[in-house]
């Protein structure tokens, strides 16, 4: 088939229209003819295909009789197909096609007489089959052109002794590519001069490799973690995009059935409604996550249905600060909390433990409303990356009426007196109330846990400051993931 850049280059160029592109598809004949009897031959079979389908004269092009003057020589002709359609067809002899495929250069190939595949032609083979690859981004284009074709070679040995030629790092699953796609595919491992080793065995020259397949093997993303040449990465890539649509189908059912359940039509619009609100690139990625039960859809409750459409949720409203302490028009989408009168129904979350203070973002639940986590929570990443359209930016309220439970870890010298001077400073000195406190001494250091109640950050970060200022004391920590209660 005719690529689309070709297609379109021909639409600009020429002025014609689409439909008057008449060599989207292309027959291609080739005759083992000898030099004194090509344009013989390439004449007789134009006659055979003439005489069986109606041909259009004026797309006769004899190449044959005044070549290009790049070299190409062929024989043009366009025929009314089976099923009304044009279908061009081209007529060349085998020293032809070498010089359209790899220009004048092969001519001389032939006039000396070389019919073996040289090493010149491995290495044009393998830049072809990197350009034929349609969706590969220019960036890791240029990165697998240098990694493959620009650097150290290695000479490999196949068990019957046929030599092969890899960049330099290649692994034994660099090779199972280079010996068939199919092979590289199924490979689980490897027989390195007869020794046994992983797919991911880096190669050097004289190595005689023998692969081992399976039929249960199947590409996956680690492989291209420590595969260097372009023919394996591409094929990689590939494989692993024909899995991914293998599991996005499942996914697509699901969608299809809810969307049903809700009255809502499976349809273009829906499917694109649906893609936008959850924020990913195209309706295979929605699909595809839906089936590995990263999305739920379960925010389809919150979606309205107009006609057999669905009109997504609008954007919670902002609970404006007071006109004397005016927000800034950037931050008109926080949300403001710690109120003991809050309107708004927020969780303090258990993974990070946040007080007054802290960073935060947050998070919209379908049951516990809104929960508040710190920006360096260890979930934070995941309901970013995933959930995006369910985190507000919020801000926590001034307010020294409600004090919340945090913990900090403290290690000092195990030294007569040193807890009363702790409990002294937090209780008699600071007024924050202790919850609990746990101490274990280990080889000479104590290892102290204390949970308290404080008002916002800046008291917590004060008693930090002045808990490492007590004699002895080493390290002082706020827990970070424990939860503390």
């Amino acid at each position: 088939p005719k690529s689309i850049h070709s297609i379109w280059n021909k639409i600009v160029k020429k002025g014609v229209e689409f439909e008057e592109v008449y060599d989207l598809f292309a027959i291609r004949v080739i005759l083992n003819s000898p030099p004194e009897k090509e344009k013989e031959d390439c004449w007789k079979v134009y006659s055979f295909i003439t005489d069986e389908y109606n041909p259009s004269p004026e797309r006769l092009r004899d190449w044959l009789s005044n070549p290009k003057s790049n070299g190409y020589e062929a024989l043009h002709t366009t025929v009314m197909g089976p099923q009304g359609k044009w279908v061009e067809v081209q007529i060349r002899t085998k020293r032809m096609n070498e010089i359209a495929e790899k220009g004048l250069a092969a001519h001389w190939k032939y006039k000396e007489g070389a019919s073996d595949e040289n090493r010149f032609d491995k290495w044009f083979q393998q830049i072809r089959e990197m350009l034929s690859t349609q969706d590969t981004d220019s960036v890791d284009f240029l990165q697998d052109f240098k990694t493959s074709f620009l650097t150290e070679e290695i000479y490999v040995y196949t068990p019957k002794g046929d030599v092969k030629m890899l960049p330099i790092n290649s692994t034994a699953l660099d090779f199972a590519f280079a010996i068939h796609s199919a092979i590289g595919s199924r490979c689980i491992g490897a027989k390195v001069n007869h020794k046994l080793v992983p797919i991911s065995h880096k190669l050097r020259s004289g190595d005689q490799i023998e692969i081992i397949t399976s039929g249960k093997q199947k590409p996956n993303e680690d492989w291209l973690n420590f595969v260097v040449t372009a023919k394996a990465k591409t094929k990689i890539k590939d494989a692993l995009k024909e899995e991914k649509r293998k599991i996005a189908d499942e996914g697509k059912y699901i969608v299809q059935r809810k969307l049903e359940h809700l009255g809502a039509g499976y349809n273009q619009h829906n499917v694109e409604t649906l893609t936008t609100y959850y924020k990913l690139h195209s309706s295979l990625d929605l699909f595809y996550q839906v089936a590995i039960k990263s999305i739920d859809l379960k925010e389809l409750a919150e979606f309205q249905i107009l006609g057999d459409k669905l009109d997504p949720p609008r954007v919670m409203k902002v609970l404006a600060e007071p006109k004397h302490d005016a927000a800034p028009k950037k931050d008109a989408e926080l949300i403001i909390f710690g109120e003991s009168s809050d309107r708004i129904m927020y969780n303090l979350v258990n993974c990070c433990k946040p007080i007054p203070g802290d960073d935060v973002f947050g998070f919209v639940t379908t049951g516990k409303g809104l929960t508040i986590h710190r920006t360096n929570c260890p979930n934070a990443a995941k309901l970013m990356a995933n959930y995006g359209h369910r985190v507000v930016k919020t801000k926590w309220a001034r307010n020294k009426e409600i004090s919340f439970l945090t913990g900090l870890k403290i290690v000092g010298l195990d030294d007569v007196g040193v807890i009363h001077k702790i409990t002294n400073l937090i209780s008699g000195e600071m007024k924050i109330n202790i919850n609990a406190m746990t101490i274990e001494a280990r080889e000479g250091l104590f290892y102290g846990n204390v949970k308290i109640y404080v008002h916002d950050k800046e008291e917590l970060d004060d008693l930090v400051d002045r808990l490492k200022k007590l004699p002895g004391i080493e390290t002082v920590d706020r827990y970070d993931t424990e939860t503390v209660e």
